[in-house]
């Protein structure tokens, strides 16, 4: 396999810890035994930055693991069953995959084999602009012969037939509109686009926490709003997310967070979502997201209390007080996307600010000193330190101990226990 195609020595290619991979594998089976490739060849070539680093080699993982070691690197065996081999050079990952050859998919698992063909191993991988390969001196290989040129143009194009793409594993088709979203430029490609309609189905059999995963990094992507249509017109939203009850209020959260230079997935996932915790509840478990992430998409989604744009700044500090700093700012993000795009936008984006400058107070009782003023222990402590945390808040959080006690004084003298 020849190449026209000279990228340059990355500075991520000649780091120290990079080389150090490379050396240990050319060490074993020679120049030209080990390419970067995918993401950070793409990456690459079209000068966005690179993150995480994959290597393909036509060592074997057993030998690679030998060999890294013999190197004292680290080889952790991540996915050993598929050829993979994670290599731990001065604390760095690198992932490094045997080059393949598909014998059996059923559209979620892969059988694989072994090959020494990069073109063999080029064929089984997702999209053209994906199976790019670069040597250590920066030379590229693009077995598929319009990988570059997807690359640099933003075209998402299956390598061979997309629907055999999909068979192997239905994830692709969230693959396809993911990258659509990262890299995409002008049209879709049409026949992938129909090929993901026509196989939908197929996404019913894959894990939830695939499909999150694929879902979130989609929404993470600067502006997804385009592939976003995409899957809504497609009917591939609604099976993914099946609360999902229109785009208008996601779309306008992105337009803000543009403005506010922001991007959360997690915020844009709830955008999707009407005002009820409960469809939230059903997302988060339908997508078996986190604990933290659950919590979060059902306090996002409460109606009480009501934001809005024209909120006082002690209605405000209420409102931060009961749901915390971060709910607050979740439901003002998106009270404000849900709101007329050229309605109040000063006025909610002022609100941010306060919010987050503003230091939430403890209640400054103690159960200890209600009972000090005689009250009994049991539930009548709580009662009235509810009482007075509702005074404290109507009178904007005084910060007045003595106010406080005079008033935890007050009320106690007037209850019968």
């Amino acid at each position: 396999m020849s190449s026209e195609t000279n990228i340059g020595v990355k500075p991520w290619m000649k780091a120290a810890e990079t080389r150090a991979v490379m050396a240990a594998l050319e060490a074993a089976g020679g120049a030209d035994c080990a390419r970067f490739v995918g993401g950070c060849v793409r990456n690459a070539v079209i000068g966005r930055p690179v993150a995480d680093i994959d290597i393909a080699t036509t060592l074997t993982p057993d030998r690679v693991t030998a060999t890294l070691k013999a190197a004292s690197l680290k080889a952790v065996p991540t996915g050993v069953e598929f050829g993979t081999v994670t290599a731990v050079s001065s604390g760095k990952p690198f992932e490094i995959t045997t080059l393949r050859r598909d014998v059996e998919t059923d559209g979620r698992h892969a059988v694989v084999a072994y090959t020494d063909d990069w073109a063999e191993d080029a064929a089984r991988r997702d999209f053209r602009l994906n199976a790019l390969y670069a040597d250590a001196d920066g030379r590229l290989f693009d077995p598929t012969g319009q990988g570059e040129a997807d690359a640099r143009a933003g075209r998402i194009v299956f390598v061979g037939d997309p629907e055999t793409r999909i068979r192997e594993d239905g994830l692709r088709i969230l693959r396809f509109f993911r990258f659509l979203a990262w890299y995409g430029q002008g049209e879709p490609d049409a026949d992938a686009l129909a090929a993901c309609e026509r196989m939908k189905g197929s996404l019913i059999s894959l894990s939830a926490e695939r499909i999150a995963k694929e879902l979130l990094r989609l929404l993470a992507a600067d502006d997804p709003r385009p592939a976003m249509r995409l899957m809504a017109a497609t009917g591939i939203l609604s099976l993914v997310v099946p609360q999902a009850h229109g785009l208008a209020r996601f779309e306008h959260l992105v337009e803000i967070e543009s403005d506010l230079f922001q991007c959360d997935p997690l915020l844009r996932l709830a955008a999707l979502l009407p005002d009820d915790p409960a469809a939230g509840l059903a997302t988060a478990e339908r997508l078996r997201l986190s604990n933290v992430q659950r919590d979060r998409l059902v306090a996002a989604l409460g109606v009480e209390p009501r934001l809005v744009s024209w909120l006082s700044p002690r209605e405000a500090r209420r409102a931060v007080y009961q749901l915390g700093i971060d709910a607050f700012c979740d439901r003002l993000m998106l009270g404000w996307a849900g709101s007329d795009r050229n309605a109040a936008a000063m006025q909610w984006r002022a609100l941010l600010p306060m919010a987050q400058s503003w230091p939430r107070p403890t209640f400054p009782l103690t159960g200890q000193e209600v009972m000090a003023a005689g009250v009994p222990e049991g539930p009548m402590v709580g009662e009235v330190m509810r009482e007075i945390e509702a005074w404290w808040i109507d009178q904007d959080f005084i910060d007045d101990k003595l106010s406080i006690v005079e008033r935890l004084k007050s009320v106690a003298q007037g209850m019968a226990y």
